[in-house]
């Protein structure tokens, strides 16, 4: 008799996949949301809120991709690892 060929179900969404989605998504609903730092106080050295906020987000930003980058490598392995047993 003749083997059904395997079916593939598209990507696999793993919680290491959730978190480096989210580690993308968070800069993005961070700036959009405006109105959570569209105010002047705190001050730090003299540079309202509405800037340094940005201004922090720039680096969380980098931080979260690097991260996410890092994880994405970790679970990229260990398909190729787990598939090739």
């Amino acid at each position: 008799m003749s083997q059904a060929p395997e079916v593939s179900r598209g990507p696999v969404v793993t919680p290491v996949r959730v978190v480096i989605g989210l580690c993308l998504v968070a800069p993005f609903v961070a700036m959009l949301w405006v109105g959570s730092y569209a105010k002047t106080d705190p001050t730090i050295i003299g540079i309202p809120f509405f800037y340094w906020y940005q201004m922090a987000w720039v680096l969380i930003s980098t931080v979260l991709t690097v991260i996410a980058y890092q994880l994405w490598q970790r679970d990229q392995r260990a398909r190729r690892e787990g598939g090739a047993k």
